[in-house]
């Protein structure tokens, strides 16, 4: 499902889509829209998951070497966010079968400090797999997903510092096997 959504980042308008992946068990969006924690983990509680793990990324005052951080504007190479996501959950399922419901969700655009930029939501019988598979899930999507952030500071704005090369799954899972 795609809907229009008009945003406007600050430093460039941009008219970009709220892209939306939802089949019952897995929850995967773009979205310029604030991120609802509650909500999402209200869908991903299942009456046969006993464990729900909730990983929400904020925005911090600080980075690698930069103090002052004020606010972060996100892009992403929009067409391939979904695709790479869905290999994500495709992959978490492969490897946790028992897993319930799962969602990756995250923002675009321009973020205070405080606020939600990306959500990694995971159902299961059991904690051990929630807790392995949502650890999975964000740091599969930060190595392979193409998004990016911009920081504000005071003194100025540049790309993050501790921006990463965007690689593949199999690459990722090569080097945590090692």
């Amino acid at each position: 499902m795609f809907t229009k959504v008009i945003g406007h980042l600050g430093y460039a308008e941009v008219v970009t889509l709220r892209r939306l992946i939802d089949n019952g068990d897995t929850l995967l969006e773009l979205t310029t829209e604030p991120l609802s924690v509650d909500q999402t983990y209200n869908w991903s509680v299942l009456p046969s998951c006993g464990a729900v793990v909730v990983f929400s990324g904020t925005v911090r005052d600080h980075s690698d070497g930069r103090a002052g951080v004020e606010t972060l504007a996100y892009e992403a190479y929009e067409e391939e966010v979904l695709p790479k996501c869905q290999l994500i959950t495709e992959e978490m399922r492969k490897q946790w079968p028992t897993l319930g419901r799962i969602a990756l969700i995250h923002r675009l655009g321009e973020l205070q400090l405080g606020e939600s930029s990306v959500l990694v939501v995971v159902s299961s019988p059991h904690r051990p797999e929630a807790f392995e598979a949502a650890r999975y899930g964000i740091d599969a999507l930060k190595a392979t997903v193409p998004i990016w952030k911009r920081e504000t500071w005071s003194d100025g704005a540049d790309w993050a510092a501790s921006a990463q090369h965007v690689t593949t799954l199999d690459a990722m899972n090569e080097s945590r096997a090692k």
